[in-house]
């Protein structure tokens, strides 16, 4: 089913198509929240908040546009949203930097670890840009859209951001300067 068919089943009432929604769009809006904050309770919390406000505000969404942009749309504000209120709340409290383990006893830390630490080391627009393009595969135009700016700033946040991540994978000897990664024991 198409996302325009699927939208007016949820306006109709449909609970099978609000239930198909909300299976459609989970995962990606999960996987948006987590990578944004980090933990994984705060996760689930602002993913639910995020399908409720789509499928509530259906009726607002442009049919002329692809409906994955729009729920991602509400993602992004939402986390904003769930930062400036955690920020607000850990004001007096020193920052606490979760840089991976390095301890062979502890095991090696994966690409995927130390990828995960870099991004959160990134400024949040590029974060953002970064995860909505290359992990929710939307298009530059979507990504645009979506943190409602410019393509061309989308482009450069990209590059930004990519070039950012390099280098604190070489610095922390993940990569080399040429992209392969070390093998680490």
């Amino acid at each position: 089913m198409d996302d325009r068919e699927l939208a007016e089943r949820c306006l109709s009432g449909d609970q099978s198509a609000i239930r198909a929604f909300v299976e459609q769009f989970q995962g990606g809006v999960f996987g948006y929240c987590l990578s944004q904050l980090r933990h994984r309770e705060d996760a689930e919390d602002v993913a639910q908040q995020t399908l409720f406000r789509a499928v509530r505000h259906l009726h607002n969404w442009d049919r002329e546009r692809p409906l994955k942009p729009w729920v991602l749309t509400i993602a992004v504000n939402r986390c904003r949203t769930h930062q400036s209120k955690r920020s607000y709340q850990e004001r007096n409290i020193d920052p606490v930097i979760d840089v991976p383990a390095r301890d062979a006893k502890l095991g090696a830390v994966g690409l995927s670890e130390e990828l995960d630490f870099a991004l959160g080391t990134l400024r949040d627009e590029y974060r953002t840009c970064f995860i909505l393009f290359h992990q929710q595969e939307l298009s530059i135009t979507e990504t645009a859209e979506v943190m409602q700016c410019p393509p061309g700033t989308v482009k450069t946040w990209l590059h930004r951001a990519r070039r950012e991540l390099a280098e604190l994978l070489i610095e922390r000897g993940v990569v080399t300067k040429d992209g392969y990664e070390l093998h680490r024991i």
